[in-house]
């Protein structure tokens, strides 16, 4: 297959180029019209595909679930916004629930999947700390446990690859080491952790931190709390909801303007109600929540944010249009940032000879044309 655009992503910047792709990878990149092209794109954009991994569900399917065919119909709708590949997120609940979830998510990618590729799981509690739980139900939140863990990694049959969790009530950072130690990425989240007890966490093992600014200390300038350790610790990866509305236009500019190009993630934390119409209401985690006119969702009845329905495409152009974020280091929070701090960057995030081929043709508005998920068409 041959692919091509006046304008593909290649070593930041925009230049006109052909895509020849063959059995799911790029196997390398020619001048522009340099053979007949199955599908030319003229003057739209070709960029890598998008990369979520902090995403919890979508149409109607929660990760927790732990329903084989939702998963599969998330997968396979979600490249309708870029995303390409994704971590299935779960939420804090009984070690049973988790159990049969990461069961779920394991037999599905073994089984295989249409769309977009499910690169694991991303465990978000049980080991929360109480005040910053969110809309995690705290009947469920757990001390740090490196046999809990082995257990639920054990049913996950070594897919978690990726686990938030508040560091600072993991005694002597031992299940934080042990996750690092694993291959397993630590990102510090629900968490009341001071900037030194952040700061601690980084040098024992954690690389991330999530969904900065929500469920985390705040910033004061002489109490800088995990958000001034997400502006100092400028090699620690962040997420952040790029909805505009868990962080405004102008918080998530300051985040960019600190982290710069390399460590920042854009994330969805998208919900089940994702896909579904305002007033829509689930449970997530035992709690009912509501989507509010504004596409977001909220606990019932309340003003507490309890994830997002953000498609990535349009994170992108909130990003760039709104919070004037330069497009490089906005492209790369959806693309080559998530899939360096996974490790994943030699197949992922980039348009280069051997790496995945994964694609997103986006028009003008940033809405998606066309969405190659390891070279099929979606």
């Amino acid at each position: 297959m041959r692919i091509q655009s006046k304008k593909v992503w290649i070593a930041d910047r925009f230049m006109p180029a052909q895509i020849v792709c063959e059995n799911g990878k790029i196997v390398r990149v020619d001048a522009y019209d340099a053979a007949k092209p199955d599908e030319d794109y003229g003057d739209l954009r070709i960029v890598p595909g998008f990369m979520d991994i902090h995403c919890h569900g979508a149409y109607e399917f929660d990760t927790n679930d732990a329903n084989p065919e939702g998963l599969r119909r998330w997968a396979k709708r979600i490249p309708s916004e870029g995303v390409t590949s994704f971590l299935a997120t779960t939420i804090t609940q009984s070690e049973k629930v988790l159990t049969y979830a990461v069961a779920n998510v394991a037999d599905v990618m073994e089984s295989g999947c249409e769309g977009a590729e499910i690169l694991g799981i991303h465990f978000e509690g049980p080991y929360l700390d109480m005040k910053y739980k969110g809309a995690q139900p705290e009947e469920h939140i757990a001390k740090p446990s490196i046999e809990q863990f082995e257990r639920i990694q054990k049913a996950a049959r070594g897919h978690i690859r990726y686990v938030t969790m508040a560091t600072e009530t993991d005694d002597n950072f031992m299940l934080t080491r042990y996750l690092s130690e694993h291959g397993v990425v630590v990102s510090i989240g629900h968490s009341a952790a001071t900037f030194e007890q952040a700061a601690a966490a980084f040098a024992n093992g954690a690389s991330s931190m999530t969904h900065v600014y929500n469920g985390m200390t705040g910033y004061h300038h002489r109490n800088n709390g995990l958000v001034g350790a997400a502006f100092r610790l400028r090699t620690m990866y962040g997420e952040i909801i790029c909805d505009g509305i868990h962080s405004t236009p102008e918080a998530l500019n300051i985040f960019f303007t600190n982290k710069g190009p390399d460590f920042g993630i854009m994330i969805s934390d998208a919900l089940m109600a994702k896909g579904m119409p305002t007033g829509s209401k689930y449970l997530f985690g035992g709690n009912e929540i509501e989507i509010a006119p504004n596409g977001d969702a909220y606990l019932a009845g309340t003003d507490t944010l309890a994830g997002s329905t953000l498609r990535i495409n349009e994170g992108l152009r909130i990003l760039v249009e709104e919070a004037l974020v330069p497009f490089q280091t906005a492209l790369n929070a959806c693309t080559i940032n998530p899939a360096r701090c996974l490790g994943l960057d030699d197949r992922k995030g980039a348009i280069r000879a051997g790496r995945d081929a994964d694609l997103v043709v986006l028009k003008p508005d940033y809405s998606v044309e066309a969405t190659y998920c390891r070279g099929v068409r979606y």
